[in-house]
């Protein structure tokens, strides 16, 4: 599956590639915003078509659309899991706690999503911008350290 078809599956839930960095940005806190923004925006392109991450963020959007729960209750933790597994599988170990930091900061469209998708976004969010800071440091002309 190709990047464009994530995204296209996505985009009548609100979730575009440009929201997607503006809401990862908002917690940016450096300079060169916009020179971070394209590193991310190649960095996240790269992501979408890895085949894991796709299963993930589409199992996360089939959940969204065929199981209901009102709210995000207390005791649901699958949608967790789904984005802490995005987060680490991108960005490793330390991408858990940029998930947790996006999961309780809600910036951009996390606040506005439902329980799964904000939880799969923000970890896939989360996972590209540690993923961006690794000391290696991604290059958009690169592909990423461990072939992901």
């Amino acid at each position: 599956m190709k990047a464009e078809e994530i995204l296209r599956r996505f985009e009548p839930k609100g979730i575009t590639l440009e929201k997607m960095l503006d809401t990862a940005l908002e917690l940016y806190i450096g300079k060169d915003a916009e020179k971070i923004r394209e590193r991310l925006k190649s960095l996240m392109l790269h992501y979408l078509k890895d085949v894991n991450v796709q299963a993930l963020l589409m199992a996360a959007l089939l959940i969204e659309e065929n199981f209901k729960v009102k709210g995000d209750p207390v005791n649901l933790i699958a949608d967790e899991l789904i984005g802490i597994n995005i987060a680490e599988y991108i960005g490793g170990k330390l991408a858990l706690f940029n998930f947790f930091y996006y999961d309780t900061k809600k910036p951009g469209i996390l606040k506005e999503l439902p329980p799964f998708l904000d939880d799969a976004v923000g970890g896939f969010i989360a996972g590209c911008m540690t993923k961006l800071f690794e000391p290696m440091n991604f290059d958009s002309a690169e592909t990423p350290s461990g072939g992901r």
